[in-house]
C-alpha cells in the first residue's frame, strides 16, 4: 500500500470566499507565497480554485478593477479534487495529466462532503518520502513548458506551432485552440492603425 496524501499534504490551507475582491486574494496570495487559493463557501466547502494566472489572464489582460472584481467571477469552478485517502500516486497522476501543481483535498462522504481540509503540492510532494512512480520524472511532466513558438500572423489568428517528438512521455499539455477574431474586431484595429 502507497502513501496517504494525509500523510504529505498541507492541513488548514488559506481559502478565500468568493465575494472576495480579487486585489484581496492576489495580496493573500503574495503573503502566503502560493499561486492559488482555494474558493470556498459557508466556511469550508470547496466551490472552485483561483490562480495567480486566472488574475493575470482574466483580470489584468481584460482590463477589469481587482478592486471591484470578486474572486468568484473569475475562479475556476469544479476543480479536480482528491481526498486524504487517496493515494499520493491518484495525485501524481492528476497533477501530471491535468498539469496542474496544486490539487485541493476534500472530504467525500458524510455531512461533511465537500469540505476542504487540505491541499497537496508538487513541493509537498517533493519533500516527502515518497518512492513510488519515479517522483522526479513525474513532477517533471507536470511543469513540461509547451514547446515550439506561438507566431501572430496578418490575419491576427495565433497558430500553434506543431511539435516535434522529442520523447515519449505521455504527460503533455493542451494547447487551445487560437481565438478567432471576428471581422468587426479586425475592422476596429484597421481604423486604430
Amino acid at each position: 500500500m502507497g502513501t496517504k496524501i494525509s500523510e504529505v499534504m498541507t492541513t488548514r490551507p488559506r481559502a478565500v470566499e468568493g465575494q472576495t475582491p480579487v486585489r484581496e486574494a492576489a495580496r493573500l496570495m503574495e503573503s502566503e507565497d502560493v499561486g492559488s487559493l482555494p474558493v470556498v463557501q459557508d466556511g469550508a466547502r470547496l466551490v472552485g480554485v483561483v490562480t495567480d494566472r486566472d488574475i493575470a489572464v482574466r483580470v489584468v489582460a481584460g482590463g477589469l478593477d481587482p478592486d471591484k472584481t470578486s474572486v468568484d467571477e473569475i475562479a475556476t469552478r469544479e476543480p479536480f479534487t482528491l481526498t486524504p485517502d487517496d493515494d499520493l500516486d491518484d495525485a501524481l497522476t492528476l497533477m501530471a495529466r491535468a498539469q496542474v501543481r496544486r490539487v485541493p483535498i476534500v472530504l467525500s462522504e458524510g455531512e461533511r462532503e465537500g469540505e476542504l481540509v487540505g491541499v497537496v503540492s508538487q513541493a509537498d510532494i517533493a519533500r516527502s518520502d515518497a518512492k513510488e512512480k519515479h517522483v522526479g520524472e513525474v513532477l517533471e511532466a507536470i511543469s513540461q513548458p509547451p514547446r515550439g513558438p506561438r507566431v501572430t500572423g496578418d490575419s491576427g489568428a495565433e497558430p500553434i506551432a506543431s511539435r516535434e517528438a522529442e520523447d515519449n512521455t505521455s504527460y503533455r499539455r493542451e494547447e487551445k485552440p487560437p481565438q478567432v477574431e471576428r471581422e468587426d474586431d479586425r475592422a476596429r484595429d484597421r481604423e486604430r492603425t
